[in-house]
């Protein structure tokens, strides 16, 4: 008999710039492993954008949230336990890429998280890992989507490299492409700006290989499998299975790309493995490929099944606490990079890590008497804590203001855009003006991330006032709520017994009153020597 509490099955939606795809899984949590049930794709072409103003059309929307239907009417079909969805450049660059994505929550009743590039990048990376042993060996992994080129360098402890890059096999073809065959001027006008625009990522890859390390390259998702398949059919006269480490060289990529060059779109349609989708965009998928590996003077590529959805399961059960040996450094990738981009942006992190210690306090001690938020938000808060002030580096003048922009486009992993705008807006909120609607980037969101930006900053602002002096002057808080008469009692205990702490309850009361009309409350601070035990 199967025990229900040690599987779920989940599925992830990938909203690409060319298709959307879905896996359903069986996850096995005592084992942290899981299992492809089944797979879904449809070729929407959601990059084709208005020529003029850039947005998504009509008719590639309407396409999208028709294959999206589809998708979740499988996924409950399927008995699915959850359901997650990411969208990636075609929407991320869009103006009306945020209305496309509450048209899908209401229409369809998916709520899709819109990621980076870099987040989309690490995300590859761990699908990859899923199934591959890197042996101690570095290894360049490459994604070539419809709207962008993914080049990871990584080995089996860590990305050291994530890039993400405007050159997708969609985007090219639009951009470069409109004769059929491509006339010779065209094709060397795409092959010229393709090693313009993977130059920069590339040579910062090479910046991160030690001495003497020879990598290996990996392929992954469609554009570098319709490669294979062609391949794979020329030399072997069939489609190996698995497909899984199926290895190809320059040389045979170079063949298939000149084949490509000298046909029309009927004679690519006609090549076995060949759709019709992709053979009006081979030609430039190939040229990406063909170009990263000469740059980056390798001859070899090995083809992975596994790409960002399967990464997407990864980072699932690496948030849900299911991953705890393998990926063991994966589980802190969010604390790990919050701390990176504080020391990036030079702040005090030991007067940081106080403010969150009092931060996180507050908010574990109000929970279930002032908010109802989880460690989801929990986590949103210790982000904003530990970076509330980074925009010092810029300016103290408006440094809330700059905390907001250094956060919001500082390359955090592991977080959604939704995520990083909630950050971004609690750190912008720790002092000055509490959020308005007026204010244009906390008034676009959602109510109920607009709630957690107007709880969590309030609390954020208590805890910056019990610091003032960045002297470690507090030592601990308690919290008493009357709630007859509603009333939060701070107890305060002082590290120096001495030590009046003037500043500090100056500072709390006139950090308070927001905090007061937030949750409607009385703020009462009074202060306890550290000799003075609290009654526990």
């Amino acid at each position: 008999m199967t025990d229900f509490l040690n599987f779920c099955r989940l599925g992830a939606i990938d909203i690409g710039t060319n298709s959307i795809h879905m896996v359903v899984v069986d996850i096995d949590k005592t084992l942290a492993a899981f299992t492809i049930v089944t797979t879904e794709k449809d070729t929407v072409r959601l990059g084709e954008r208005d020529p003029k103003t850039g947005e998504l059309t009509i008719e590639a929307m309407g396409r999208a949230i028709a294959s999206l239907q589809r998708c979740k009417d499988l996924a409950i079909s399927l008995n699915v336990d959850h359901l997650v969805a990411v969208a990636t450049s075609a929407t991320r660059e869009a103006s009306n890429g945020q209305a496309f994505l509450d048209r899908i929550d209401t229409e369809v009743g998916i709520m899709v998280n819109l990621i980076s590039g870099y987040e989309e990048a690490r995300r590859i990376y761990l699908g990859v890992l899923s199934v591959m042993d890197f042996q101690d060996q570095p290894h360049i992994i490459i994604d070539i989507g419809g709207g962008s080129t993914e080049i990871i360098l990584a080995d089996s402890q860590e990305p050291r490299f994530l890039s993400s890059t405007k050159v997708g096999a969609v985007r090219l073809t639009q951009e470069f492409v409109s004769t059929d065959p491509i006339s010779h001027r065209e094709l060397t006008n795409l092959q010229a700006y393709v090693r313009g625009m993977l130059e920069r990522p590339i040579d910062e890859l090479r910046q991160k290989l030690n001495k003497n390390e020879t990598p290996k390259l990996v392929g992954t998702s469609g554009t570098i499998q319709t490669l294979a398949t062609l391949h794979a059919y020329e030399h072997l006269g069939e489609i190996p299975n698995p497909f899984q480490g199926y290895q190809m060289t320059r040389q045979g990529i170079q063949e298939l790309f000149r084949k490509f060059a000298s046909m029309d779109y009927k004679e690519r349609l006609s090549l076995p493995g060949m759709s019709d989708k992709r053979a009006e965009i081979i030609l430039a998928g190939s040229t990406i490929l063909l170009e990263a590996m000469t740059m980056l003077e390798l001859e070899n590529i090995v083809i992975c099944e596994r790409a960002l959805r399967e990464g997407m399961i990864v980072d699932w059960m690496l948030t849900h606490g299911l991953i705890d040996n393998r990926w063991r450094y994966q589980s802190e990738v969010r604390q790990r990079s919050v701390i990176k981009i504080a020391r990036k942006y030079q702040v005090d992190l030991v007067h940081s890590e106080r403010i969150a210690q009092f931060a996180l306090s507050l908010f574990d001690q109000l929970k279930g008497i002032l908010h109802y938020w989880g460690d989801e938000e929990r986590e949103l808060l210790w982000s904003a804590s530990i970076l509330h002030n980074c925009g010092l580096y810029i300016s103290h003048a408006a440094h809330h203001k700059h905390s907001y922009y250094l956060i919001r486009h500082g390359e955090l992993l592991g977080f959604a855009e939704i995520d990083l705008e909630t950050i971004a807006n609690i750190a912008r909120y720790h002092r000055k003006s509490s959020p308005k609607r007026k204010h244009e980037d906390y008034s676009k969101l959602p109510d109920k991330y607009r709630k957690i930006i107007k709880q969590l900053s309030a609390i954020l602002r208590l805890a910056v006032a019990l610091d003032r002096r960045q002297i470690e002057a507090i030592k601990e808080i308690e919290c008493k709520y009357d709630a007859e008469y509603k009333k939060l009692h701070l107890h305060l205990v002082a590290v120096n017994p001495d030590d009046d702490c003037a500043l500090e309850l100056w500072n709390l009361e006139y950090k308070k009153i927001v905090f007061e009309d937030e949750y409607g409350v009385k703020l009462i601070a009074t202060l306890e020597c550290v000799c003075t035990p609290l009654n526990k």
